[in-house]
């Protein structure tokens, strides 16, 4: 189990979906966020909090996380605070204990990252770190307070974080999407640029503790080792609604498998469509 439980809560804090430019076999994403002639509209808001049961093998309890909503400002510029939480209960805690800490803060008007905090122990492997973003000079300085150490590392252009990436996500319009398009995805993770690729299943209903969804369904491509089976071994359905929040994640582990329910919500910017 070591690393196992850990690595599903950092799943589920970005859900292994985001990037800072989303394109789809060579055609942008259209951002949601705002249009021409009218405010920003955004898929969350201030006060919205989620949280994930996750489950080892479908009847261990696991652990828990949470994602939460917050404004800022920075620089006189308004700001989203996003906190992402994970902790493992009941039996696994005892074998592999494991509390993690995601924070992202990114700028309003172009959802892009200024600041991101990784705090974990898990089982005692342990991050405390905190990384800057420059985005005018394409620049990520990262504080390593574990080690008392400052990298500063080139980046690309509009690159997210691993907790921003999700909202990012979120407030794109995926309505178009057909199934088998991909979607290249980029972040800055561990001091350097990494790519995903991200597979559109199709639309899907799926069941949760609330009713019956309408949901998009997706397959990052992981890799293979002791954690995976295969690439193809994650699966995430998000809802197919104003919100695009993660309903439900599935892995095949080399042993076992995983998965993570959403267990409850709250202030949600846009109606929740439950098919009761």
């Amino acid at each position: 189990m070591k690393n196992i439980i850990g690595l599903f809560i950092f799943l589920i804090t970005f859900s292994s979906i985001g990037q800072s430019v989303q394109k789809l076999k060579g055609k942008s994403f259209e951002s949601v966020s705002k249009t021409k002639d009218s405010p920003q509209v955004f898929a969350f808001q201030k006060g919205e909090w989620l949280k994930f049961k996750m489950s080892y093998s479908n009847f261990l309890n696991a652990g828990f996380s949470t994602m939460e909503v917050r404004e800022t400002t920075n620089n006189q510029r308004e700001a989203f605070h996003i906190l992402g939480k994970g902790k493992s209960t009941g039996i696994v805690s005892l074998f592999f204990n494991v509390t993690d800490d995601y924070q992202t803060f990114m700028y309003k008007e172009s959802l892009l990252p200024y600041r991101f905090i990784r705090k974990i122990d898990e089982g005692g492997y342990t991050k405390d770190e905190e990384i800057l973003f420059n985005h005018a000079k394409n620049e990520a300085t990262v504080k390593n307070y574990k080690h008392n150490t400052v990298k500063k590392h080139p980046i690309g252009n509009d690159i997210q974080d691993l907790l921003s990436a999700l909202y990012f996500l979120r407030n794109q319009n995926l309505s178009n999407l057909k199934v088998g398009d991909e979607i290249e995805l980029k972040m800055f993770i561990d001091q350097e640029v990494s790519n995903f690729k991200l597979h559109f299943l199709g639309r899907e209903t799926v069941k949760t503790k609330f009713g019956k969804v309408k949901s998009l369904k997706f397959r990052p491509m992981v890799q293979t080792g002791r954690v995976f089976k295969k690439q193809e071994s994650l699966t995430i359905w998000i809802s197919e609604d104003e919100n695009k929040i993660p309903l439900l994640i599935k892995a095949d582990l080399a042993v076992g498998s995983l998965r993570a329910d959403l267990d409850q919500f709250k202030g949600l910017a846009h109606p929740f469509n439950i098919i009761f």
